[in-house]
């Protein structure tokens, strides 16, 4: 059972295969949301406030901040974002960038053990970014690409990824502290793109036994009623092995997805965080949906953290 710790300065979250599923959230990620980028690159951190309040607030475990601008001081930026996140909330972090030397600026500010996102299997940013891993102790998002690109073949996604856990073993990282990423496709482009990640999920399970998680809202993309496709994927990729997701909680109808799956996967015990989420009381009456409140007993592993 591989659990992988990620921590702030005085809270923890673990993505485990007998865990309930953590909630990365997305919203704090300047790329497609021009007035965001052109805030931040200005030094307006007011809307990266607003949706790390959001995001939490809606039952995010984690935060993903990126700061990938055109033309703008990446590591800067980031370095000042994750001050500020870490500021306003005590959730862990995921670090997020394709320039090593921003993972390195924001690595170098963060309180706790980070999960960077992210590595590939791209010889050039294995030797860049696995170094950067091991000096801060450190977990990483290992994508399933390299030189040759994304390949619709499965067991091939399987093969780069388990390189890369190989290859971090080679640097001292144990594959605990590897969360791999099987790359979502647009399943409105490539029809098999489910059954794919559902494939690729239960092999990295049963055989690396390595954590996942993945860019949800990419199954989505260019299809009417996102949000319906995205529910329908977690559930059935959470039944495959799927520990994460980097998604929006915002969407109320993904969230009950994943707490619904959380209940069938046996991860939320006698149901206690559904209970909590959706019972509603009955006015003036101190009873609930018909049912007065027992003292409940101590129950274990109800939250990822």
């Amino acid at each position: 059972m591989t659990e992988t710790v990620i921590s702030s300065a005085n809270k923890k979250v673990v993505i485990g295969f007998d865990r309930p599923f953590v909630i990365i959230g997305e919203r704090i990620n300047p790329t497609g949301r021009k007035v965001l980028a052109e805030e931040m690159k200005m030094g307006d951190y007011s809307r990266v406030e607003a949706d790390t309040v959001a995001q939490v607030g809606a039952g995010a475990h984690m935060l993903d901040v990126n700061a990938g601008i055109p033309l703008a001081d990446e590591p800067a930026i980031l370095a000042e974002a994750v001050k500020l996140v870490q500021s306003i909330t005590d959730v862990p972090l995921s670090i997020d960038s394709s320039i090593v030397a921003a993972l390195e600026s924001g690595l170098a500010v963060y309180q706790g053990k980070a999960l960077v996102n992210s590595v590939t299997g791209e010889e050039e940013r294995l030797e860049s970014v696995l170094p950067l891993i091991a000096r801060h102790k450190a977990a990483v998002v290992a994508i399933s690409n390299d030189e040759t690109g994304i390949s619709e073949d499965p067991d091939v996604r399987f093969e780069v990824a388990k390189k890369i856990v190989e290859r971090a073993a080679d640097y001292g990282i144990h594959h605990s502290n590897v969360v791999v990423d099987p790359l979502v496709m647009p399943i409105g482009a490539i029809n098999t793109a489910g059954r794919q990640v559902m494939h690729i999920v239960r092999r990295l399970r049963q055989e690396l036994k390595v954590n996942t998680t993945c860019g949800a809202s990419n199954v989505s993309f260019g299809l009417p009623n996102r949000n319906g496709i995205n529910s329908a994927f977690l559930t059935m990729a959470i039944g495959a092995g799927m520990t994460s997701a980097i998604t929006n909680p915002l969407h109320g109808e993904v969230m009950q997805a994943v707490l619904g799956a959380d209940v069938m996967m046996g991860h939320d015990p006698d149901c206690a965080r559904w209970i909590r989420k959706y019972r509603e009381p009955v006015a003036g009456t101190g009873v609930e949906n018909g049912r007065r409140e027992r003292p409940r007993r101590r129950r274990q592993k109800a939250d990822p953290g």
